[in-house]
């Protein structure tokens, strides 16, 4: 996969990279922040709820594979519903 395309995007350079345990060679930086973290335990990715009730997300890599924009489109139908219903 290309380093840099509308798919996948790596900032090694970045002041937090790593930010996630276990980032591998190809990690992809497009979704700094989770589109899918408000779909809470339906997002697909591997995350814990704190006793505070945070959802925490460290451990997740979801987003941030090399075909995490292939996964993340397909979700966007969920997070439309998500949004129309804060809408009424």
């Amino acid at each position: 996969m290309k380093k840099f395309n509308c798919k996948y995007y790596e900032n090694r350079d970045c002041e937090y990279f790593p930010c996630h345990p276990g980032a591998g060679e190809e990690f992809n930086c497009l979704f700094c922040y989770c589109p899918l973290y408000a779909l809470g335990e339906n997002c697909g990715g591997n995350f814990v709820y704190l006793e505070n009730g945070i959802k925490d997300c460290s451990g997740c890599l979801v987003p941030h594979n090399p075909g995490a924009y292939d996964y993340i489109i397909t979700k966007f139908s969920e997070i439309s519903e998500l949004a129309r219903k804060k809408e009424n």
